[in-house]
């Protein structure tokens, strides 16, 4: 069978490196495509083996199965520009969470559905999320399931109205986390500790506590318990947490969703329908 990959950015090109790492698709079987060309042959050099397609039109000819890895408001031109050489058999995957499953439908003859992969998934772990469409075909579903599984620790179908917090946790999580372990390193920088010491003392820390995760040896609320000694020095940290994050993430999630709305609108726009 071959897939197809439109977009080669950020997203596009860690979910070709994961569905090759993952034996989820060979190499052999890829094709794929980005407006700027040197992008994806980029991604050929490292993967001799996949094909690099010219123009949308003739990864749509190619493929049964195809991901769009675009910006939102980029997709329904790219899918209006080929409407006309889909066909009812193939499955059309959108990577980006402003675009439904419904929108897709609107304009696409053949199963529908929407993935949300994370950077985690890079190395074969975290979740994948999606969400299928009312028409998508029951062989495609096991088969992007058979798949989905290859890439990550879980894949986890999710309902329309969670899309963007579920997005937050999952896709978005990862630089959150990351930002905040930088402004907890930058702290330690000023008690004199060496930047470098200090990030490598963050990530084996971060490593661990992923690792204590994965075993399951703990819940959040439990692994916080069994560090915070009640009148001890974690504790007067955790009191300063709770003192200055206040309504950050409630904040943080109001964020997203304004932006989210507004993408959402746009596409509903092109597509003609929310």
């Amino acid at each position: 069978m071959k897939i197809g990959v439109a977009g080669t950015g950020n997203m596009g090109s860690i979910l070709i490196d994961a569905l090759v790492a993952s034996k989820a698709v060979s190499a052999s079987d890829l094709v794929i495509m980005n407006r700027t060309p040197e992008k994806a042959q980029q991604i050929q050099k490292k993967h001799p083996d996949i094909t690099v397609s010219k123009e949308f039109a003739g990864l749509v000819q190619a493929c049964e199965l195809l991901f769009i890895c675009v910006k939102p408001h980029d997709i329904h031109p790219l899918l209006q520009g080929a409407r006309s050489l889909f066909r009812p058999e193939q499955c059309v995957v959108s990577i980006t969470s402003p675009v439904s499953t419904a929108q897709l439908e609107s304009v696409l003859p053949c199963s529908c559905m929407r993935m949300i992969p994370s950077i985690t998934n890079k190395v074969l772990s975290g979740t994948v999320l999606y969400t299928f469409g009312e028409k998508c075909e029951e062989k495609w579903k096991v088969e992007m399931k058979k798949r989905m599984d290859k890439l990550c620790k879980e894949a986890v179908e999710i309902d329309e109205a969670v899309t963007r917090a579920a997005s937050d946790l999952v896709s978005c999580g990862p630089a959150f986390i990351s930002f905040l372990t930088r402004k907890f390193i930058e702290g330690a920088e000023t008690t004199g500790m060496e930047a470098e010491t200090a990030e490598k003392l963050a990530e084996s820390m971060l490593a661990g506590l992923g690792e204590l995760f994965k075993q399951k040896e703990y819940t959040l609320a439990e692994l916080e318990e069994k560090v915070c000694v009640k009148g001890g020095v974690t504790g007067k940290g955790i009191a300063v947490l709770e003192a200055e994050t206040g309504d950050m993430f409630t904040k943080l999630f109001q964020a997203t969703h304004k932006k989210f709305a507004e993408d959402k609108q746009e596409t509903a726009a092109q597509f003609g329908i929310p």
